[in-house]
């Protein structure tokens, strides 16, 4: 069994316990540690520091590498508040595929979003009257740097607001920002190692 803390986090929070400046001195920006007392955890993957909602952290090495590992495709679904009234095309697109600096993305669940019931942000989304705003849910299995409001760029809709409301199986439900709720977790069973061949021993030739 390992525990799993979840914590939703505000925006402008870094997802770690300290902001260390170049010449070592404690930034100003906020951190983790601003909110969350437990020892001995770390963040499994990242949040970015203007993006809100689910962060996962654990002290348990194979849980944070089970969450974080890309190669374990763990999805991770958005609610995101884009620039303009989404159109299907650029829907079809993102679950499609978009093609990015870094290649074209995986395969993604896209769908148009109602207006989410969620917290006022602080500062809020800058609101201009004659351009429309619209919000999509985004499912992806992968975590490329800035992923989400990249994709949502190159099919013409910038983001707004980036919300994660899930990874895996754990969801934002519950929690108000700057909130956080441990559960406990049961790793599967892993393999046993596979047993290693013996080599023959090589034979020297005898001396004379």
């Amino acid at each position: 069994m390992s525990e799993l803390v979840l914590f939703n986090k505000p925006f402008h929070v870094l997802s770690q316990f300290t902001d260390q400046t170049d010449g070592g001195h404690r930034g100003a920006r906020k951190t983790l540690a601003d909110w969350i007392r437990v020892p001995g955890i770390y963040p499994a993957g990242r949040l970015d520091y203007d993006s809100e909602g689910l962060l996962l952290l654990t002290g348990d090495g194979a849980l944070q590498h089970r969450i974080a590992s890309p190669t374990n495709k763990m999805p991770k679904t958005y609610w995101v508040q884009v620039d303009g009234d989404i159109t299907d095309t650029a829907l079809e697109t993102l679950a499609a595929g978009v093609t990015l600096k870094d290649g074209l993305t995986r395969p993604a669940n896209a769908r148009r979003l109602a207006e989410p019931d969620v917290w006022p942000r602080t500062p809020p989304v800058r609101h201009r009257e004659s351009v429309p705003t619209s919000w999509i849910e985004l499912t992806i299995t992968e975590g490329r740097n800035r992923q989400v409001r990249r994709m949502t760029a190159a099919v013409g809709f910038p983001t707004l607001r980036l919300i994660r409301y899930r990874i895996g199986d754990w969801t934002l439900d519950g929690l108000s920002p700057g909130q956080y709720r441990t559960v406990t977790v049961h790793l599967p069973a892993g393999k046993p190692p596979a047993k290693r061949r013996r080599k023959p021993a090589s034979r020297r030739p005898s001396r004379p």
